[in-house]
This record gives C-alpha cells, structure tokens and sequence, in this order.
C-alpha cells in the first residue's frame, strides 16, 4: 500500500496511521485539513436547497 500523502510504499499492518505510512503524515494531513489546505467544490446557487 502507498501513503496518500507521501506516497512511500509501507505494510498496512504495520502502520498504527492508517491509511498513512507514519504518525508525521497523518498529523501533515491534518494540519492541510485545519488550515483549509483542503476544499469541496461547492453549489453556489442556495436556491437550490431552500425548501418550498
């Protein structure tokens, strides 16, 4: 298996990060997703979810 981050090849078994390869890609990752390294596409017309 390879690590989404960096892409090092490593024993899934072995990890306690799963799915990364070690604790320091897992915390890399996080830290993407707390600075909002990370985004969804969004829907920009809010009409479209209003209830009617």
């Amino acid at each position: 298996m390879r690590c989404p981050l960096c892409n090092a090849e490593f024993d899934p078994a072995d990890s306690p990060a799963m799915p990364f390869c070690s604790e320091r890609c897992k915390l890399i990752d996080l830290g993407r997703w707390l600075e909002e390294g990370y985004s969804f596409p969004a829907d920009d017309d809010p009409d479209k979810y209003e209830a009617n």
